[in-house]
């Protein structure tokens, strides 16, 4: 017989059931009212429609019939003011058709075909589209072709994903945001799969850089990249945007030291608060925050400043910083790193769905804390910190992207290089299809979160008893 959690029959959880029903019954209420005005609307629409119908019948019968000597001419509606008006207030002619404005609206038009750029090569497949290298016939500039894909089982037509994904680059524009010149559709447009996003080209992407390196970036280019990148995601969040999916291998490098997002397949406008119930099933598992690992269901920016400290560490170590097989054990990999969560450091973490059924090592005699400092000891104090307040389990304690902007760690030296200083590599783009590292792959639209059950963690520090007193020496009694 499965028994009960301990969590579950608390006095604040049955405070907050009671607060969700509540909410739920106002929520009832309220739509009923809405009904209701809108039935309310709809009717007097209705007898507005009839009214008038009436009247344009009633106008039509006069014209037809003789006109009658004795009865005087309906008075014309008087649409614009006579001169003599005017003149009685005071205002002229000009002065009048100044308030009249006209505006130039552009129209619909038919979107150019992807015939009018040459394919040159292969780049890269990903979970929400294809890419390869083009060149536009007309004025020989390359660019990066992405054909969306469709689901061929989904018959509601052009994907969510990708419907975002166009918006958002087209309402974004930033030095450290991939650009979007156009959007472009096969020949064939009864095939609605057939739609392209003309993209800016650049030459690297960062996950193929760290992986060819002979050597790690210096201190000076780890500070470029991450300003460049803390930048775009300021941006980002300032216009309402959640990435959730930033990993090295979304972040784009040219040969003169510029970074760009790219990739906004899971990408996002929200607001302020964020909407209420938002899927946990985003970002790649090895950047992905430990709340929504958890089962949250409201995040807002800590998610995306959570993949930044994970390419931080990525940087320096030119691997991905957490390495999980699933979702356990990357929540395991989690803690290992950055400590177990506590009601101090963390207030509120065991109402999260998964994290009823936790089991943690108890603290007492063991070093249960982060190892931020241990694992990085290159960096600096001011480093350790950018790095481990961007880790921090409660997304709380995050810094914003424009709190990292101005972190102590970036004025201290070695200052960042500058761009133009940044070394070059062979574009593997622009040659043959990019050699992928065995990563794991962003989750999918439409995915179901996997049910994480019982997570016992309570042995994950058995090892650090020995790693903490050392191999130790004695003293021989002669």
């Amino acid at each position: 017989m499965a028994s009960k959690s301990r969590w579950a029959d608390t006095e604040e959880d049955a405070a907050l059931e009671a607060k969700k029903k509540r909410e739920k019954e106002e929520k009832k209420r309220l739509k009923a009212e809405k009904a209701q005005k809108a039935e309310a609307e709809r009717r007097a629409q209705a007898e507005a429609e009839a009214a008038a119908k009436q009247r344009a019948a009633q106008e039509q019968q006069q014209r037809l019939e003789p006109p009658d000597d004795n009865i005087p001419p309906t008075k014309r509606r008087k649409i614009t003011p006579e001169q003599d008006d005017q003149e009685k207030d005071g205002t002229t002619e000009n002065e009048s058709s100044a308030k009249l404005l006209r505006f130039e609206a552009g129209g619909w038009g038919k979107s150019r075909s992807v015939e009018n750029y040459d394919k040159l090569n292969d780049i890269e497949e990903g979970a929400y589209g294809w890419v390869a290298r083009a060149k536009e016939i007309k004025t020989g500039k390359v660019v990066a072709l992405k054909r969306l894909k469709f689901d061929p089982n989904d018959a509601s037509g052009l994907p969510e994903t990708g419907l975002r994904e166009i918006q958002i680059l087209k309402d974004c524009s930033h030095r450290n945001i991939v650009s979007l010149r156009e959007v472009v559709v096969g020949d064939d447009t009864s095939r609605i799969e057939n739609i392209f996003l003309v993209l800016e080209f650049l030459e690297h992407d960062l996950m193929s850089v760290l992986g060819d390196m002979p050597e790690p970036f210096l201190a000076s280019e780890v500070k470029t990249l991450l300003l460049q990148l803390a930048s775009g995601v300021a941006y980002l969040h300032d216009h309402w945007v959640l990435h959730r999916d930033l990993k090295t291998s979304n972040l784009l490098l040219n040969n003169r030291g510029q970074l760009k997002i790219a990739d906004f397949g899971m990408a996002r406008y929200v607001g302020d608060p964020p909407p209420p119930k938002l899927t946990q099933l985003v970002v790649t598992l090895w950047y992905r925050a430990p709340e929504l690992l958890l089962g949250a269901k409201t995040y807002g920016a800590a998610v995306d400043m959570w993949s930044v400290g994970c390419i931080f560490g990525e940087l320096l170590t030119r691997e991905p910083l957490l390495q999980g097989k699933n979702e356990v054990d990357e929540l395991a990999k989690i803690f290992e790193l950055c400590g177990i969560p506590t009601d101090e450091s963390w207030p509120g973490f065991r109402r999260l769905p998964n994290a009823r059924h936790l089991r943690l090592p108890k603290s007492s005699g063991t070093n249960t804390g982060p190892i931020i400092r241990a694992r990085f000891p290159l960096l600096t104090a001011a480093g350790s910190a950018l790095l481990s307040s961007l880790l921090s389990l409660n997304p709380d304690r995050r810094p914003t992207a424009k709190e990292m902007l101005d972190h102590e760690f970036f004025r201290q030296d070695p200052k960042p290089k500058h761009e133009a200083m940044f070394p070059t590599f062979p574009s593997k783009a622009g040659q043959e299809r990019r050699r992928r590292r065995s990563t794991p792959n962003a989750p999918g639209r439409g995915q179901k979160a996997a049910d994480l059950g019982t997570m016992d963690f309570s042995g994950l520090f058995a090892s650090r008893e020995k790693e903490e007193r050392g191999g130790g020496f004695s003293l021989r009694m002669v």
